[in-house]
């Protein structure tokens, strides 16, 4: 039953979506313009991208929707609940993006990325304030092994105490990631484009990344959107 409540929940949050005034809303927009940048900046020929925790896709299928380079991206996202994957496979029919894959699986085991990693884009929004801040600390870690050199790792996280998100900048440039764009720190949320300027480490098999943290969504109703998955 807590499972079920869970979903619904995830599920109400995409409304926001449809708000432009929700922190929600202003959150993708500002990651839809890093994937627009990320691939004006790609090199010429194809280009891979990995969405975790997808959800409907909003982000990358909307700013694959009408960027020039949409033929040029083979994409995999990843999402566990199958209502929201299904809404992600029917946005990429409508947007006519037939490289775009939507796997209804937990994106957070690293054999959903094999053959796709790594990869030119790798987006992990709406993750970060779900888990602990050892497991963002190991996304960043196997970031490595799921991003190119060059790729591009666009990352959010809300600046709710505590706000980790000075940490997590850290945590990424630790590992070889090159800051590219931050998102203004006066908004409630943050979005971050980091590129790989080392060699990826090549992907490690059967291994989870991260776990949400349980909790009971009826008892949370105040959660600042910029928290939820997209």
């Amino acid at each position: 039953m807590a499972h079920v409540t869970e979903t619904n929940f995830w599920r109400s949050w995409h409304q926001a979506y449809d708000d432009p005034g929700s922190d929600l809303s202003h959150r993708l927009a500002a990651v839809q313009r890093q994937i627009r940048a990320a691939l004006d900046k790609a090199p010429p020929g194809p280009l891979r991208a990995i969405s975790m925790c997808a959800g409907q896709g909003r982000d990358l299928i909307g700013a694959l929707a009408t960027h020039p380079r949409r033929a040029d991206v083979t994409a995999r996202l990843v999402e566990i609940d199958p209502r929201l994957a299904e809404s992600a496979r029917a946005a990429a029919q409508a947007a006519g993006l037939p490289g775009v894959e939507v796997l209804t699986a937990d994106a957070a085991l690293t054999d959903n990325y094999i053959g796709l990693a790594p990869a030119d884009l790798v987006l992990a929004c709406g993750i970060f304030g779900n888990i602990t801040a050892r497991d963002i600390e190991r996304i960043a870690g196997y970031c490595t092994q799921l991003c190119a050199r060059g790729g591009t790792v666009i990352w959010t996280r809300s600046h709710q105490p505590p706000d980790l998100v000075p940490q997590i900048c850290d945590w990424f440039s630790a590992r070889g990631f090159e800051p590219i764009w931050i998102s203004d720190p006066s908004t409630d949320w943050t979005v971050a484009a980091y590129r790989l300027a080392a060699a990826p480490a090549p992907l490690e098999p059967g291994t989870r990344m991260f776990t949400f943290v349980a909790r009971d969504p009826a008892k949370d109703p105040g959660r600042p959107s910029s928290q939820i998955r997209p």
